[in-house]
């Protein structure tokens, strides 16, 4: 979606039209699941996260100054939101004393898929959300810098150390990576 496209959807939405909160919403869930994820690597909560994040930025798009940076303003919200659950959840570990329960992540069906989070595990949080906008959101690098605010070599820079990371961690010692376990 180009920025005209996006600011009429933004200002459309803004008037109550359905149908362009529904665009809205079919086009930035899955980023936004996706930073979701970078931070809180735990796909229950990042779910959740991205959809409350998502609801109230619709509740708010009066607040979204620059309508064609709605991207941006969205994600920057996701971010915070998801720092936020971080912070709830250590502040629940320290008055427990032990972790919370439950798996950090879903349980997968495929060795390959927990291979692939093991190996998003070893990313910092920034690196996390290049490689899954990138890779999994097929986001360029344009529409990542403007969106996380970061600039697009940064942001080429980010995917190239995250996915030499990956690559180490996947790597099964004779060279070749292996993928399907």
């Amino acid at each position: 979606m180009n920025e005209v496209e996006l600011t009429a959807r933004v200002l459309a939405a803004r008037s109550g039209d359905r149908a362009a909160q529904e665009a809205l919403v079919q086009a930035f869930l899955r980023p936004a699941y996706a930073v979701a994820l970078g931070v809180l690597r735990n796909v229950a909560d990042a779910e959740d996260t991205a959809q409350e994040s998502l609801l109230r930025a619709l509740r708010t798009l009066d607040q979204c100054r620059e309508p064609a940076h709605f991207a941006a303003w969205l994600l920057k919200s996701v971010r915070h939101r998801a720092l936020s659950v971080v912070q709830q959840r250590g502040n629940r570990t320290r008055l427990l004393g032990t972790l919370p329960p439950g798996p950090d992540v879903a349980p997968a069906p495929l060795a390959a898929r927990q291979r692939l989070i093991a190996a998003l595990e070893v990313l910092n949080p920034a690196q996390r959300e290049v490689v899954l906008l990138h890779d999994l959101q097929d986001w360029t690098h344009a529409e990542i810098a403007a969106a996380l605010e970061i600039s697009e070599t940064m942001s080429r820079q980010h995917l190239f150390v995250a996915r030499r990371a990956m690559r180490k961690h996947l790597d099964d010692g004779t060279g070749k990576e292996v993928v399907d376990g």
